[in-house]
């Protein structure tokens, strides 16, 4: 073999193996919150994968602002994987959200309102925000509008909420039969998060349903039902309880529609 055939040989190994290293990467086909806008006090950040990752990603993540400076240690050293591997979640470091805490005096928030951030895995870009107003009230059941859906069919029961929530808490909302017993279907957020959107298995037939939501539903920034993240720890915060949303499946309408909606 001549050297000039090695030559070549060398290079379509080179250009083979790092073609598979690239292929290799972990792409996310979604990150959370997927809005364009987070609160300064954001606190997680959810990178959903097509498939099980069994590597470490955090060091290959980056936050910085849209000009390039990169911000110096945002996140909390610690990888959250769900169960089946395919779902990491990443904090802020919490002691730079939360204010009164040494971190957040020393080195200042993560985030800063009316700033534009990037989110880079191995140097490319995955997903930007606008940095908006912190956000202290947490999910408010009382500000969401419930739809409707007609009887013996299976459209979706959709309710829009009054602003995110977690992205990996689609299941703190649930719908119940007369029986107290869930609904088996399937449930999703859309409109980044602040849009949950329900489809039952079979079509809507019983006389009462109820909108069941959890109390440890959070939003973004960590607020639940009825706690809040920046909570001093030794003020009395209220339990976070469930909320209970009657819901009452009601006879023909003038449209000679039935309809599920919040009842009286």
């Amino acid at each position: 073999m001549t050297s000039a055939l090695r030559a070549v040989c060398a290079l379509a190994l080179w250009i083979a193996v790092a073609a598979r290293a690239v292929a290799a990467q972990p792409v996310p086909v979604a990150v959370q919150p997927s809005g364009p806008e987070v609160s300064a006090n954001l606190l997680r950040i959810s990178l959903v994968f097509a498939q099980p990752i069994g590597e470490q990603i955090l060091p290959r993540l980056e936050l910085s602002q849209v000009n390039g400076n990169v911000i110096n240690m945002p996140f909390f050293e610690q990888e959250l994987w769900s169960p089946s591997g395919k779902v990491l979640t990443v904090l802020l470091h919490p002691g730079r959200v939360k204010t009164g805490l040494i971190a957040h005096d020393t080195n200042g928030p993560v985030l800063h309102v009316g700033d534009v951030v990037v989110l880079r895995l191995d140097g490319q870009e995955i997903k930007r925000w606008k940095v908006g107003a912190d956000d202290y009230d947490g999910p408010r059941p009382s500000g969401w509008n419930i739809g409707s859906v007609r009887a013996g069919t299976r459209e979706p029961l959709v309710v829009e909420l009054d602003a995110p929530i977690d992205g990996r808490d689609v299941d703190y909302l649930a719908v119940a039969g007369s029986s107290n017993r869930r609904i088996p279907g399937r449930a999703r957020l859309a409109i980044g998060e602040k849009k949950w959107i329900f489809t039952p298995d079979r079509s809507w037939a019983d006389s009462h349903y109820t909108l069941a939501v959890f109390g440890n539903l959070e939003d973004p920034s960590g607020n639940r039902l009825n706690g809040h993240f920046e909570s001093s720890g030794t003020a009395s915060e209220p339990t976070t309880a469930d909320v209970y949303v009657p819901l009452e499946l009601l006879g023909l309408t003038r449209n000679n529609q039935s309809v599920l909606h919040r009842s009286k």
